[in-house]
């Protein structure tokens, strides 16, 4: 299978040369609207690419309001901070993550739980929610969830739409609301991804999304706050301004802020990038398309978008028979100069995490012994237009 698969990536991209997993593309405004901040001098967080960039995220995705970021991290911070975590709370989350969302919650002093994911989005699953909560959890007088061990409030919950799939939303809000749970989407990875006609990250009271150099669209690093609620949303562009009160010279600050806004020279990649964010995403369902019907008739899946929903197909997946076969493909291909790896190590496996409770994990487990990722850059070239 390594060979043929080589030989496949090789004549997609049309290279001998080494093929990363997912490279930026700059095909566009990119250097015009870079120049034009350095040559107004407007480079850091104030200038007229952040406004636009913010703007044009609004009206893609449809949210309410949209605030931009250093990065994603960044946003997923600010998001549990306006959900009211604090320390010593619990944020329920899958094991199958980045770190970067259990890094957010270790930064407001909570602790998070881990569930199952779902063989339809590779996502947090539902039932496993529930069957954690039902099993573990109570409603307090007050109507908070807490957790019957220990008496710890349960805050929020944060599903990862994984490589851009989207999770099973509707179940997902039904089982908090019905236990009183914060939904916060962490669509770092779906930027163009569609739930039932909404754009991830739209659905629960907030997203957050990663503009990092290996997604959909880049800003070099950078990421957006998606608010259900405007008037949130405004309070979330004016704590992460440092929360100061305007004026024209004075310099007064209302409440405890984080300095998260992002550049305007990195705003300026951004809006040149969104300039062809229609056109990455038209050759990523192609590129994935081309994969699904090469592994169709091996042993190895192609992990494909729920029905439910339309995938930016970030990064493409395959799930390999066994462990065996995944660790054989990602050593010869990597050794020939096709860039592939594995899933992320499960959160609980990670030294700070290791005693973070759980429920059961069978699906992330078996993910984690056999799906690997492909390359997935969207080349504007050739067959790929």
């Amino acid at each position: 299978m390594h060979n043929k698969l080589v030989s496949f990536i090789r004549d997609l991209y049309q290279t001998n040369e080494f093929i990363p997993l997912h490279a930026p593309q700059f095909d566009g405004n990119e250097k015009k609207y870079v120049n034009e901040t350095l040559d107004s001098t407007f480079v850091s967080s104030v200038g007229k690419f952040v406004d636009k960039f913010e703007q044009e995220i609004e009206q893609y995705t449809g949210t309410s309001k949209a605030i931009a970021t250093v990065n994603g991290t960044a946003s997923l911070h600010v998001a549990m901070y306006m959900a009211g975590v604090k320390h010593g709370d619990l944020v329920i989350t899958q094991a199958l993550t980045f770190v970067a969302t259990c890094n957010a919650i270790y930064q407001l002093g909570a602790e998070p739980i881990f569930v199952d994911v779902s063989p339809v989005s590779i996502g947090l699953c539902p039932s496993a929610l529930r069957s954690f909560l039902e099993s573990n959890a109570k409603i307090s007088d007050s109507g908070k969830c807490i957790l019957r061990s220990t008496n710890q409030s349960i805050k929020a919950v944060i599903p990862m739409h994984t490589f851009g799939h989207p999770v099973e939303m509707d179940e997902l809000m039904v089982v908090c609301n019905e236990w009183n749970l914060t939904l916060i989407e962490d669509a770092a990875e779906s930027l163009g991804s569609f739930y039932k006609g909404k754009h991830t990250g739209t659905i629960g009271e907030f997203g957050a999304i990663s503009f990092n150099g290996n997604k959909v669209i880049t800003t070099g690093g950078g990421g957006m706050v998606l608010c259900r609620d405007i008037d949130m949303g405004n309070q979330v562009k004016h704590i992460t301004t440092t929360a100061k009160v305007p004026h024209p010279y004075e310099f007064f600050h209302d409440q405890p802020g984080f300095n998260y806004r992002l550049p305007n020279i990195n705003a300026a990649l951004g809006c040149a990038q969104m300039e062809s964010l229609s056109t990455f995403l038209k050759v990523k369902r192609g590129l994935a398309q081309k994969y699904k019907d090469f592994f169709a008739s091996s042993d190895f899946q192609f992990v494909v978008e729920p029905e439910y929903a339309k995938s930016n197909y970030w990064l493409n997946a395959i799930i390999c028979p066994d462990f065996k076969s995944r660790e054989e493909l990602l050593i010869k291909m990597n050794e020939q100069g096709v860039m592939a790896r594995p899933i992320w190590k499960l959160m609980h496996r990670l030294p700070m995490f290791k005693t973070a409770l759980r429920g059961s994990l069978i699906e992330s487990e078996i993910l984690e012994e056999r799906l690997i990722n492909i390359p997935s850059t969207p080349i504007l070239r050739g067959d790929n237009e």
